[in-house]
């Protein structure tokens, strides 16, 4: 289930859910998924995204998903990806500068999850341990105690993200792996966040620590753009972007770091995603 900051419940695609439930249930199509997973399909099709063919696709994609178009900058765009990672107006996503209050880094549906013992989290029931997720025990060992956001993007939402607060960043680790879905409906069935591949950093932020941001590249997605190395950064800033698909940034904060609003933990609490927007206020620092 997914609800918006109001308590309004969100209708989800069930069209797309019975074609991801026959795919991730079956046996025909977990031997098909060998092949829509597979880094060198989500490249062919990231190539075809590029040309001026797969503009035609815009239109239809844009009645289909019910997407307001006047909150965008539109222009003649040159390709399906040139759209599909359209800049939105400012005013439409404006930031909150408030030191101590935590931004979304993106427009998505957001769950928080406490990282227990041995760094081990779950979403939608199934136990994931950080280590697993950087493919770093040390780096992981130092979240026990905090929280892991998880903030899923659909192909209807704003697919560029913003960094959270003032600070310094390390260099991009980029971890190669299949590329799955990341709707629910295939967490019933894989390790998602152990499987895809992903891009991670090491955020060193003037209110919330250190924070690692992981963005995991999705079914069709095999490319993750971050626009920065090593080096300085601001909050509300640009961080990167998603090409063609849905997809999921998550974002590990250290114990007493972090206050994420009751809302959002609420909704977590009983398995609910909240949306959320770029920029908005989701949580406050530990004081």
């Amino acid at each position: 289930m997914i609800k918006t900051r109001t308590g309004e419940i969100i209708v989800t695609n069930e069209n797309q859910n019975k074609l991801l439930k026959k795919l991730y249930g079956s046996v025909l199509g977990r031997v098909l998924l060998k092949t829509l997973t597979a880094p060198a399909v989500s490249y062919v099709a990231g190539k075809f995204m590029d040309s001026r063919a797969s503009a035609l696709l815009i239109k239809p994609f844009i009645k289909r998903s019910g997407i307001d178009t006047s909150e965008y900058v539109m222009y003649r765009f040159r390709s399906y990806n040139d759209f599909f990672t359209r800049v939105i107006k400012p005013e439409k996503r404006p930031v909150d500068y408030a030191p101590d209050h935590l931004i979304s880094p993106c427009d998505s549906k957001l769950t928080v999850h406490k990282i227990g013992k041995n760094s081990i989290f779950r979403i939608k029931g199934s136990r994931y341990r950080v280590s697993d997720l950087l493919k770093n025990e040390f780096l992981a060992n130092r979240f026990c105690g905090g929280y892991c956001l998880i903030f899923r993007l659909e192909v209807d939402d704003y697919h560029r993200y913003c960094y959270i607060d003032n600070g310094t960043k390390t260099e991009n680790t980029f971890i190669a792996g299949e590329l799955h879905t990341v709707n629910p409906v295939a967490l019933e069935r894989y390790n998602i966040y152990k499987r895809n591949s992903r891009e991670y950093t090491v955020l060193h932020t003037e209110n919330f620590g250190d924070v690692v941001q992981v963005e995991v590249g999705a079914m069709m997605v095999g490319r993750i753009v971050n626009h920065h190395g090593e080096g300085g950064f601001c909050r509300g800033e640009e961080k990167g972007k998603f090409e063609f698909g849905g997809s999921t940034i998550v974002m590990l904060f250290g114990k007493d770091t972090i206050c994420p609003d009751e809302d959002i933990l609420r909704n977590s609490a009983e398995g609910i995603e909240t949306v959320v927007k770029y920029g908005e206020k989701i949580g406050k620092a530990c004081r």
